[in-house]
Order: C-alpha cells, then structure tokens, then sequence
C-alpha cells in the first residue's frame, strides 16, 4: 500500500480495506494534532476529537455517503476534525455558561418576576407573550425557556429535565407552544 495516489487509497477504503483505514489514520494524526494545538483542548480530548473524525470518514465511506473525493483525504479528515473540536469548544463553553446561569437562576427568576406587564417599552404582541407565557405550567415555561432562550437542544432538555426520551421533549415542546400560540391568537387585544 505504500505510495497510493489519495485516489487509490481512497478506492481502497472504499472496498473496506484495513491496512487503507490504518494507513489514513497513521499517516493523518501527526498533521492533526498538530493543526489542533492551536486550540485550547487538552490532548486528550484532541486526540478524541481526531478519532471522532476518523470515526466520522469511516462511517461516511462505508455508508455511501462519501462517494467522490472532492479534496485530499487529509484536507476531508481534517475538516472533519475541525468541527469535532468546534464542538467540543461550544459544550465546554455552554457547560461554563450554564454553570453561572444556575448560580444566578433565582436572580433572574425574581427579576422576571417583578417585571412590570404594563411596561410602556414593551410592544402589544411582546405583552401578550408575557402574560400568557405566565400562565403556562411550570414544566412548559422551563422547555420553552431551555430551547429558545438558552438554545439548549433537544438532547440537554431530556438530560436536564429527567425526560425519558428526546421524542417526549419534542412533543412537550410541541404541545406548549401550540398552547401558547393558541393563547396568543385567541387573546382580547390589549
């Protein structure tokens, strides 16, 4: 296997070749970590970061959802990569954030509390989403306030929640907003 154009190799992998896979992953790891460390990860989640991607290409070939190389198979890999350590960033920041949100969660509530309803700044339909958001459950108001207002996913819900799956989330979600749109629409005006 020694000296194949990225294309023959890449036939190789397609074909689900093992020494192909270990050639890419070995001869690809060097450049990616070091194409990482301009990143602040440890090595250890580089390093898991670099497998997700391989991971990534692997799956993506065997599939058939890689058909034709577009760019070397490095530059794929890489990019690949790219975006694995971007989301690993965003997770470690949104876990930071979320970390000061809590320690300032009954702060917030009680500002949002003694929030005036009659507050000349706010718009017609801004009153009436206040005002019927209010009413909706308690349950209702956290999913609507994770997902839209702390662009938690559907996924960090479930988790944060205690929901026993991601489609409970989904129709929760569902069925409060309908509820709130429904208020909303069907509401005296102001």
């Amino acid at each position: 296997m020694e000296n194949h154009s990225d294309e023959t190799l890449f036939q190789a992998l397609k074909e689900g070749s093992e020494s192909a896979f270990k050639k890419v992953y070995e001869e690809n790891r060097e450049l990616f970590l070091n194409f990482a460390r301009r990143y602040s990860l440890a090595d250890e989640e580089v390093l898991d970061a670099y497998q997700d991607a391989y991971v990534a290409l692997y799956e993506n070939i065997q599939n058939g959802k890689l058909t034709i190389l577009k760019s070397s198979l490095s530059t794929y890999l890489i990019s690949i990569g790219k975006y694995k350590i971007m989301e690993r960033l965003r997770n470690r920041n949104k876990h930071t954030n979320n970390e000061l949100l809590l320690n300032n969660v009954e702060e917030i509530d009680d500002e949002i509390e003694a929030f005036d309803i009659d507050n000349d700044a706010l718009s017609t339909e801004q009153k009436l989403l206040k005002k019927y958001f209010d009413a909706l459950g308690k349950k209702c108001q956290k999913i609507l306030k994770l997902f839209y207002y702390q662009q938690y996913n559907i996924k960090e819900i479930m988790t944060e929640g205690n929901y026993n799956s991601e489609n409970v989330v989904k129709s929760q979600k569902s069925r409060c907003l309908k509820t709130l749109k429904e208020a909303i629409k069907n509401a005296p005006k102001l």
